[in-house]
């Protein structure tokens, strides 16, 4: 088995207004890889870069052992993307049959309707009866039913009540626990992926910021709440960006263990993905 189930190096797409990368960043195999970043830093370009939807401008993109333009190598993908449904005339025995011919050998008839059982789905009923939430769990069950080795998803849990939220993250544990198969998901649901996700990318502005392992990286940044007399006796290197008030500073800052030794007296709360996309952007708007 690779020990990558995807690497991408120095990849670029280039836009009117906006150039992703270059951009390195590899998925290990037997792993689930959180994408993270706002709205515009280029999540669903890499992703559909990574797919072979669209084509780079430049640098390298591997792939399950081959590469995004091998049909073969593709239809080792489960992939489903925000907002990007089936059509609403078809019902879900229809889309089955739909993705049997495209899939061929590797469809599982078994494990569709296993899917569709799972999730509650009828069938018989029009596209058009779901509401967003069925949507997106016919395109799981879609995406899985021909046994991928790397699931690609774009926002797979947005819009969906917490309950259905928990059952698709389960899913997606139970989905990794063979050492064969690999998720990359992006989501702006950050409290998800720090369930889930072994490793954060964090994409800023078509450049990614960092590749960490999930548990380290909370471990690591801190809220820092402070005078300022207080943070000036911080080393440069630690804080990332401080927010000022009428009550005090509010940073961001880097070596939790480190700070909280210089300054014992002060709240160094561990940061949340949440708090370290925040900051980050804040920094870049100052």
């Amino acid at each position: 088995m690779a020990a990558n189930a995807a690497a991408l190096r120095g990849i670029t797409k280039h836009y009117k207004n906006f150039t992703l990368g270059p951009v390195d960043l590899t998925v290990p195999a037997g792993s689930i890889v959180g994408l993270i970043g706002e709205n515009g830093a280029g999540k669903t370009t890499l992703l559909k870069l990574l797919c072979g939807v669209n084509r780079a401008d430049g640098g390298t993109a591997e792939l399950l052992g081959g590469f995004p333009a091998d049909a073969a190598t593709r239809a080792k993908l489960g992939v489903v993307f925000e907002d990007a449904f089936f059509y609403e005339s078809l019902n879900a025995a229809q889309v089955g049959r739909s993705m049997a011919g495209l899939f061929g050998a590797r469809w599982n008839w078994e494990a569709f309707h296993g899917y569709l059982r799972r999730f509650g789905l009828d069938a018989d009923q029009k596209l058009r009866a779901y509401s967003r939430g069925m949507r997106l769990k016919l395109n799981l069950a879609a995406a899985l039913a021909h046994s991928p080795e790397l699931l690609v998803l774009d926002e797979a849990t947005a819009g969906l009540d917490p309950v259905v939220r928990g059952e698709l993250l389960d899913l997606f544990l139970e989905f990794i626990q063979d050492e064969r198969h690999s998720i990359l998901m992006s989501s702006h649901i950050t409290a998800d992926l720090e369930q889930v996700a072994d490793s954060i990318a964090y994409l800023h502005r078509g450049q990614l910021l960092f590749h960490e392992n999930k548990d380290e990286l909370l471990q690591e940044y801190g809220v820092l709440r402070c005078g300022e007399d207080a943070l000036a006796t911080l080393p440069a290197d630690c804080l990332v960006f401080t927010k000022r008030g009428a009550f005090g500073c509010e940073s961001l800052v880097k070596s939790r263990t480190a700070v909280q030794e210089f300054l014992p007296g002060v709240v160094c709360d561990a940061a949340s993905l949440d708090d370290i996309m925040r900051f980050y952007s804040g920094r870049d708007t100052q």
